[in-house]
């Protein structure tokens, strides 16, 4: 008989709830990429995402006896996901505040003298170029977004959610939700709009 995925979460939850290793490391292999997306779209750095992905699993652990059932097991690992990529937020503010940024010079070679050698003109490779632009700008767009937009635009429109399980996980009103994501779609389509008008 096939479980539903609902069904193999609650096994794999009780499981865990009784000290099952295993059944613990089965939930973070099947939900660790979804949560790393999540973070890497709020944090817009992958390293930091991986750390919150990190922290937020061992949360996880330490919580799972916690844990009663009254939303799904992701709409509540999606929620220690956020919290950590809040405090995040919150440290890489506070660390650019305290320190100057260094200047770069990206066109310098060791030598002092600019790069000369000339970039290979194929369109493959100018088409990565260009949509590697478009998705960086995007996640500049989204990393301009307040906290609480950001997690609803993400949540909804990169990782898919429904109304109801992004309710469950920021504990909002579905009303409050969709408003929050269409002032987020409106700001990020302005500072498309910006980034690209002049191309």
């Amino acid at each position: 008989m096939i479980r539903s995925m609902a069904d193999e979460d609650e096994f794999l939850v009780r499981s865990a709830q009784k000290g099952d290793l295993r059944a613990f490391e089965a939930l973070v292999e099947k939900y660790q990429k979804k949560m790393l997306n999540l973070a890497y779209r709020m944090l817009g750095d992958y390293e930091e995402a991986c750390d919150a992905v990190q922290e937020a699993f061992l949360s996880a652990f330490r919580a799972i006896r916690k844990f009663r059932g009254e939303a799904k097991f992701s709409s509540w690992l999606y929620g220690i996901v956020l919290n950590q990529a809040r405090n995040r937020l919150r440290q890489i503010a506070s660390r650019q505040r305290h320190q100057s940024l260094p200047s770069d010079d990206p066109l310098g070679s060791s030598s002092g003298r600019p790069n000369t050698d000339p970039p290979s003109l194929e369109a493959s490779v100018l088409d990565q170029l260009e949509k590697k632009e478009i998705e960086e700008k995007v996640q500049e767009c989204i990393n301009q977004l307040d906290e609480g937009y950001r997690e609803v635009l993400v949540l909804r429109d990169i990782l898919g959610h429904s109304y109801e399980e992004i309710r469950q996980t920021l504990k909002l009103p579905e009303g409050t939700v969709k408003s929050r994501l269409s002032r987020a779609r409106e700001s990020v389509k302005n500072c498309l709009k910006k980034g690209f008008g002049n191309l």
